[in-house]
């Protein structure tokens, strides 16, 4: 089973959260970055390269001296300020119709380290070497990992009995997103919580974030290296989360777009896709994949549904059953040469929020050549693949709304 722990957050006031909050580091360039951050963006924290005019190159020293300034001057200026005492936390996130509600904690380093925590996809050092320094010289995760775990009925109780209240924190970003954050501060619940955690669930898995969560681990480890009376409860030995029940979640598409001009033509392309595929052109109006390995593809101003045909991928491999799998094999390397998805330049991704309009438009420009949407992975499926501990291929997931940023800080002291 998990450990976790509650922890004294360090948070903005109630009157500012707005102006702190920020979108993740991750999913906004340095540029995008500078134009949305207001005097109190949390985003002169996670990116301080926006700083510096020009804007500077995130990975240098004086860059990252700045974050650690910035953090220093945000809590002076009180608009970062730590609880009095330790709590868990309820965060709700409401995109549409649909509200998803978890818990904010911090899991256990060592959780990672035997396979509590369960991953779906592969990290590359140079990003986790970034997160590792950002976490070492802040002495805190700024950001939260994003978990989800099997749903429990005690803490479902929990959270309706909590939600049920007033929240600290009620508001609708720029993005259309509301978000909505209780404190659970009862000792008796706080003690349930843990108790739960710890006899209960038997596993949490990282929906976004492996690069943090492995940072975060590795920074435990390096001070538990230098610590002789390392003991396992140090505040350093855990992080923080924001975990949501597996039934609540929701994984959206995440497509793809393709540049290779020196490749087949269109009329090759649709030949060879034949072989593997029943093709039909659905014309001019987008359309989306309805099923599993049903795909649509636009390509010279058309739009196409591609059926891949029994026998050409296996159900009883995990990995090779994916969709992502059957058009990395079946199209991307076998039609059009592209093999490493981590590397090679004619490839890019299109997370399913920008919707299908954002492919045809990237084709349309001349920027691309032909684009791919797919049908979305399912949290069953993602939870088996972690649970026989495969890896899914690049880019595979892609979970909306995402984390809002600020609204809590662990601080490893």
């Amino acid at each position: 089973m998990v450990r976790v722990k509650p922890f004294a957050a360090i948070r903005p006031p109630k009157a500012i959260v707005e102006e702190v909050a920020s979108r993740p580091y991750d999913v906004l360039n340095s540029e995008e970055a500078k134009k949305e951050a207001g005097e109190k963006s949390l985003l002169h924290i996670t990116k301080p390269e926006i700083d510096f005019d020009p804007i500077a190159d995130e990975h240098s020293p004086e860059v990252y001296d700045k974050a650690v300034a910035n953090f220093a001057l945000w809590k002076e200026k009180g608009w970062l300020v730590r609880d009095a005492k330790e709590c868990y936390y309820v965060y709700a996130q409401t995109m549409g119709e649909r509200t998803q509600y978890g818990f904010v904690l911090c899991a256990h380093t060592d959780d990672y380290a035997t396979g509590k925590i369960k991953k779906h996809e592969l990290t590359r050092k140079d990003k986790e070497d970034d997160r590792m320094v950002h976490v070492r010289i802040q002495n805190a995760n700024i950001e939260p990992v994003f978990f989800a775990f099997p749903e429990n009925p005690v803490l479902t109780e929990i959270i309706e009995k909590t939600v049920a209240g007033v929240p600290e924190y009620d508001f609708v970003a720029e993005d259309g997103f509301g978000h909505h954050f209780w404190v659970i501060d009862d000792d008796a619940t706080i003690a349930t919580i843990t108790s739960i955690f710890e006899n209960e669930v038997p596993a949490f898995y990282v929906a976004d974030g492996h690069h943090r969560t492995a940072a975060a681990a590795r920074v435990g480890a390096e001070k538990k290296s230098m610590n002789p009376a390392h003991t396992g409860d140090e505040e350093y030995n855990f992080f923080m989360a924001v975990c949501f029940p597996e039934n609540q979640l929701r994984i959206m598409d995440y497509n793809r777009v393709g540049d290779d001009r020196n490749g087949p033509t269109p009329s090759e392309i649709i030949g060879r896709l034949g072989e593997d595929f029943d093709v039909m052109c659905m014309g001019r109006e987008p359309y989306a994949p309805d099923s599993l390995h049903n795909f649509s593809m636009y390509l010279e101003g058309k739009w196409y549904s591609l059926t891949a045909r029994p026998g050409r991928y296996d159900n009883n491999d995990p990995i090779g059953v994916l969709d992502v799998t059957i058009l990395s094999n079946l199209v991307l390397d076998k039609i059009l040469g592209i093999k490493d998805l981590r590397t090679d330049k004619r490839i890019d991704f299109v997370g399913g929020l920008r919707g299908l309009g954002e492919l045809s438009r990237r084709v349309d420009s001349g920027e691309m050549r032909i684009a791919f949407a797919l049908y979305p992975v399912s949290m069953k499926q993602l939870v088996a693949i972690a649970d026989s501990g495969m890896i899914m291929p690049p880019k595979t997931t892609w979970f909306e709304p995402k984390l809002r940023s600020g609204l809590a800080i662990h601080s490893l002291d």
